[in-house]
């Protein structure tokens, strides 16, 4: 029997049942024991620790926390014995708000003082308010991980983990992420930022005139000074002269320096970037999320470590910031090619890059070409419902629409892929009314029965384009009882696509092209497409910019074609959006990420119940999908409009979705069990707010939905 766990006999010789529970403060490095009972609330054993302390300071933000069982004891009414707390247990009485860098989409990192002992999404709520990032619902931490993360599974992480803070619970220089700290607790160069003072001078930028007339502030002049690229990635606490989280000045300095990011080159960002190489690292990625309803500490984390806040749902409202930081995560998406594009696709996305950075640095006027504002509405507000519009649809209908709904008739071909057989594409007459596609041998046989008939409400629909062949198609998933059945269908011309491309888009969302928004929808498909023609001569010669072409383009396209032939690809591209303000190319990027066929799937590996093999399973802002682990081939989806009930039987790990045509079981293998329970529950929160922007958020019901109780 240990010291600790003597009895202690009282004068009288009778055991009072009380022992001793040692305590060490953490600011002071101290280690106090007590004489406590059992039925001691934990109030009174703060109490009686503080009075044993003897100094006078403020203690009202500290707490009791249990290591070894990663716990803090918040309830200040329950007592040791309820906790479990016993005589060998060694407890901590440290602060409750501690350091912690936080990475922002951009990639800019911020040291935030934050509250280490509530629940994440709670530190969210607190860390996005003092930053200006309005509706946190949408965003979440995860952890950092680097490539070796990506090809192990959890079991194998969680016991790497484990041996790694072992040896650094032997080793007190080394902080959580495995580096060393320096004397002033700084891990700058954890960051692509160099280390910098609010006032100081810009990091190297990546787009630099070299020739014409530099105004002073802009970010295409080389080594002069920027109000949007001077902001410090690891602002100093509490020092003299330094900015307060809770000052005016902060709040003002934070949105402009959200609002317009530094400009990081891709050499400096690949040191914290990762490319996924395939669909089981894609899915490993998300192991790293943190659950919202346990601490940091909890999910150990410790002072001064770096965790990543990014978009986890991808279900967004808009404004300045989180423009800048959505265009920002969707970037670094694409260069870490997270998301697969096309090489034409890539080439407008780096156009718009470009146009970005040359318009960061000057004053952006007042007025907005907008045909359609209103009075009293601002530019941002402007531009926003325009985008909103075009991927939503507008509420407005026509006011011939309750008379007369546009149909569209047109020869195109169509095929239905089958596995381990080769079709080809068969032409057809196809009519497109209300909701629904229907095809005929001829336009002579329109008027008999169709040969087939595709209700399109529902589908999922998919671009299949290629401008350097001359590919128009769109790829349909329609839902049937095996699952999902795929039809391709391949077009002419662009002119043809867009018109139906734009009629599918409207009917997947129950609308029809009576709806104002489809001639809209039809220019919005037009410029996207047009965007990624090159013009025939660029108004802007690489003579004129020093773009180095590894910035704009992933690895997977530099590789393939010569720096110098890539940049002038990219000017020929910038040729067709040179005219777009600031807002309006971040914004035209946002929408073209959105038209990428992986956007806003989340994958992770799984086992079905009573499976032999591991899957993929996808989740989506509308559906869950059931995918092949190799190729990416939807195998079957499931709608969470007919979703039931939802839950997690934690003894054995498996998520239980009860559907109303049947019930899914599985256990996910990439990532733990509440990750991916917490993506399905976080999405159907989302889609219960309301249209109103200032609403409150209810953290109640977002805990009631993502966790996992039955």
């Amino acid at each position: 029997m240990s010291t600790a766990a003597i009895p202690y006999i009282a004068e009288d010789g009778r055991v009072d049942g009380s022992w001793e529970l040692t305590i060490t403060v953490t600011d002071l490095q101290v280690e106090k024991t007590l004489r406590v009972k059992g039925d001691l609330h934990i109030g009174g054993v703060m109490v009686k620790l503080v009075e044993a302390l003897e100094i006078e300071i403020d203690w009202s933000d500290h707490a009791l926390w249990w290591p070894k069982n990663k716990m803090w004891l918040s309830r200040p009414r329950s007592t040791l014995d309820q906790y479990g707390v016993q005589a060998d247990a060694q407890l901590e009485f440290t602060p409750m708000h501690k350091n912690l860098r936080v990475q922002l989409p951009d990639l800019q990192i911020l040291d935030l003082r934050v509250n280490f002992s509530m629940n994440v999404f709670g530190a969210l709520i607190q860390i996005t308010k003092e930053l200006g990032i309005r509706h946190s619902e949408e965003l979440s931490m995860m952890k950092r991980y680097d490539k070796d993360d990506l090809k192990k599974y959890i079991k194998d992480l969680n016991q790497q983990k484990k041996k790694k803070k072992d040896r650094e619970h032997l080793d007190p220089s080394v902080n959580g992420n495995g580096i060393p700290h320096s004397p002033s607790n700084s891990l700058g160069r954890t960051s692509p930022f160099p280390s910098r003072s609010p006032m100081g001078p810009s990091p190297s930028n990546t787009l630099t005139r070299l020739s014409g007339n530099m105004s002073q502030g802009s970010p295409t002049t080389g080594n002069t000074l920027s109000p949007y690229n001077t902001f410090n990635g690891s602002l100093p606490l509490n020092t003299p002269g330094s900015l307060s989280m809770y000052s005016l000045s902060f709040e003002g300095f934070t949105e402009t320096a959200l609002a317009n990011s530094p400009v990081v080159s891709s050499k400096d960002a690949f040191q914290h970037l990762y490319r996924p190489k395939n669909f089981v690292e894609k899915a490993r990625i998300n192991y790293a999320w943190m659950d919202s309803s346990r601490s940091l500490m909890e999910q150990g984390v410790h002072e001064n470590e770096c965790v990543l806040l990014k978009f986890k749902f991808f279900k967004f409202y808009y404004d300045a910031v989180r423009i800048n930081q959505l265009y920002e995560q969707a970037k670094w998406s694409l260069m870490a090619e997270e998301l697969d594009c096309t090489e034409e696709e890539m080439m407008m996305f780096a156009a718009l890059q470009v146009q970005v950075q040359l318009q960061a640095g000057l004053p952006q006027g007042t007025d907005m070409v907008d045909h359609g504002r209103v009075d009293g509405e601002d530019d941002i507000d402007a531009a926003l419902k325009d985008l909103q519009e075009s991927l939503e649809g507008s509420s407005v209908s026509s006011p011939g629409d309750i008379t007369y709904i546009p149909e569209l008739g047109d020869y195109l071909r169509f095929m239905k892929p089958k596995k381990m057989t080769l079709k080809s594409f068969k032409r057809a007459w196809c009519t497109f009314k209300d909701t629904h596609m229907a095809f005929y041998r001829s336009k002579e046989d329109s008027t008999k029965p169709p040969t087939l008939r595709i209700n399109i409400r529902g589908c999922e629909i998919h671009p299949d384009t290629n401008l350097s062949t001359r590919k128009y198609g769109i790829k349909l998933s329609v839902p049937d009882e095996e699952g999902m059945c795929e039809y391709w269908l391949r077009f002419d011309s662009e002119e043809q696509y867009c018109k139906w491309m734009a009629a599918c888009k409207l009917a997947a969302k129950g609308k029809t092209m009576a709806d104002s928004s489809y001639d809209n929808e039809v220019k919005s498909l037009q410029t996207f497409l047009n965007m990624q023609h090159p013009s025939t001569q660029p108004v802007v010669t690489p003579h004129d910019l020093n773009i180095e072409a590894e910035d704009f383009i992933s690895p997977r396209f530099f590789k393939k074609v010569k720096a110098k032939q890539l940049v002038h690809r990219i000017l020929e591209n910038h040729t067709k959006v040179k005219d777009l303000s600031l807002i309006e190319a971040k914004m035209q990027y946002i929408k073209a990420f959105q038209e990428l066929p992986d956007f806003g799937i989340t994958y992770f590996v799984v086992r079905m119940q009573n499976g032999k093999k591991d899957e993929l399973m996808a989740v989506a802002n509308n559906r869950i999908i059931r995918m092949d682990l190799h190729s990416g081939d939807s195998l079957k989806t499931w709608r969470f409009s007919t979703l039931k009930s939802w839950h997690v039987n934690w003894g054995i790990k498996h998520v239980i979705l009860d559907f109303e045509e049947e019930k899914v079981v599985f256990q996910p293998i990439s990532a733990d069990c509440k990750v991916l329970h917490e993506f399905i529950g976080g999405y159907i929160f989302l889609s219960m707010r309301s249209q109103d922007k200032n609403q409150s958020l209810n953290e109640e019901l977002f805990h009631k939905l993502t966790g996992g109780k039955t």
